[in-house]
């Protein structure tokens, strides 16, 4: 089921610009999508599978995205280059962190990893020297991948779809390994996990560095396709969002990570035209779909499409046996 998902997702996110292809709205609302599918799903990985709290991952998409723009910008590295040294940045440093941060739980985590967050956003805004501080680094070149430069809407919707599509094709093999129903024993319960033999601090460790992995990845896709990086980018309202975009979408769901993103993405270029209410009308319906859908959009959706189907099935029965009887009588 996982996998038919898949493809069904592939082929939309495929046809979508076929289907419109001078259409602004697509990719770049597209584009701005992409990205916050990879980094929603990564942090599902992290707070929908292993239970593991974190309102700091904007920290780790900042990283990637300054080091893609230091490297590149005054040091003349490749992007590509540049990407590898980012995603190797964030890994030692979540690794280095995970040990000692994860032993924490619930509001502790969450008071932690907030701590971070912080600590790095106001590295970026002090470091004037290699940030550029609160006015940000520019210059920064277009992705070149084997010869090919990224440089239009277009081409970043390409590259961005398909770097999307790995990572979901990532999460799905890593939640259906034995990773995967470790994490799960974990969320469940942390003593439990121990006493059936998972190693629950290595088990952490290894999915707050790959949820840290795919935010940085995601920063360094980031800082080409804009050409430009801010500390206002990186800040502690953007890990607020992804949060939210995981929970809207359905905790400890691939698919609803990638629901949550997009539909919170849309839900704030929608809401521009309303200018002073933008924010009023955009809590009101955050506060709807928790309400009326409190497992998420995905889940709640997908729930719901099911009884409709046994729904119908069940009346197309009771019809069968309806004639069957009347036939009979007869």
């Amino acid at each position: 089921m996982r996998l038919a998902g898949f493809f069904v997702f592939a082929v939309a996110v495929i046809l979508l610009p076929i289907l419109f292809p001078d259409d602004y709205f697509v990719t770049v609302v597209g584009i701005a999508a992409g990205l916050h599918v990879i980094l929603a799903v990564g942090l599902n990985l992290l707070m929908g599978y292993a239970g593991q709290i974190s309102l700091g991952h904007a920290a780790f998409f900042g990283m990637g995205g300054y080091a893609s723009a230091i490297l590149t910008t005054r040091f003349d590295w490749p992007g590509w280059l540049a990407l590898l040294a980012g995603l190797l940045v964030a890994g030692t440093i979540a690794w280095l962190l995970a040990r000692p941060i994860l032993r924490l739980r619930g509001h502790y985590l969450a008071m932690a990893t907030l701590g971070f967050g912080i600590i790095i956003h106001v590295v970026m805004v002090q470091a004037t020297e290699w940030t550029g501080g609160p006015d940000g680094l520019g210059g920064i070149p277009p992705l070149n991948l084997l010869g090919w430069t990224v440089d239009s809407d277009q081409q970043w919707y390409w590259v961005i779809a398909a770097a999307m599509l790995l990572i979901i094709w990532l999460s799905l093999n890593i939640v259906d390994s034995r990773i995967g129903r470790a994490l799960r024993a974990v969320r469940g319960s942390e003593l439990a996990a121990q006493m059936i033999g998972i190693d629950t601090a290595r088990t952490k460790t290894q999915v707050f560095v790959v949820s840290a992995l795919f935010a940085a990845f995601a920063g360094s896709l980031f800082a080409h396709q804009q050409a430009f990086v801010s500390p206002d980018s990186f800040s502690l309202m953007i890990s607020v969002e992804l949060v939210t975009m995981v929970v809207l979408g359905g905790m400890a769901s691939t698919f609803g990570a990638a629901c949550g993103a997009i539909a919170l993405t849309l839900l704030h270029e929608g809401l521009v035209v309303f200018e002073d209410y933008e924010m009023i009308i955009h809590g009101g319906l955050l506060m709807a779909v928790m309400i009326f859908l409190p497992q998420g959009l995905f889940v709640g959706l997908t729930q719901g499409v099911q009884r409709l189907w046994m729904l119908i099935s069940s009346r197309r029965n009771a019809k069968a046996c309806q004639a069957e009887v009347n036939t009979h009588a007869l």
